[in-house]
């Protein structure tokens, strides 16, 4: 039987950037070799910890289906990790409070190495951007309110 030979230090290295990221799987393949970490215990922890906190927290659980039921949610079409400028130091595409034009940039979301530009679907006012900057979001997730 052969032996699969691997690198504590890569594994380590892996789990720093699911730690860093917030991603739950990571794998890497080369040739013929494979190396896979997943996260499962965080879920379970987050789970627990989320079924303790309700009553502590009703308001923003409450607050997270207004947001995606509002006519002007703006969510995420991938998964990625979403800017919001252009680049590091640059103004940010909108500001809270800004009129935007139908079509106009709203941020970005860099997915595969590749930024792919969000645009408004509609005119309006920024009433809430509520990702951060540089932050990783998933496929359906509110980026920003329109009004």
């Amino acid at each position: 039987m052969t032996r699969i030979p691997f690198d504590p230090d890569a594994i380590r290295a892996l789990a720093a950037v699911l730690n860093e990221t917030g991603l739950t799987e990571i794998e890497i393949a080369e040739k013929d070799s494979r190396i896979r970490v997943v996260r499962a215990a965080a879920a379970g922890i987050a789970t627990t910890a989320s079924a303790v906190a309700p009553p502590a927290a009703a308001a923003p659980v409450a607050a997270v289906p207004d947001e995606a039921s509002h006519p002007g949610a703006v969510v995420s079409p991938m998964v990625g990790v979403a800017y919001l400028a252009p680049e590091p130091g640059a103004a940010p595409f909108v500001t809270v409070g800004q009129s935007v034009a139908a079509g106009q940039t709203l941020l970005l979301i860099e997915a595969m190495k590749t930024f792919n530009q969000i645009r408004a679907p509609k005119a309006g006012t920024v009433a809430r951007i509520l990702v951060a900057n540089s932050t990783p979001v998933e496929y359906g997730e509110v980026l920003l309110i329109l009004e």
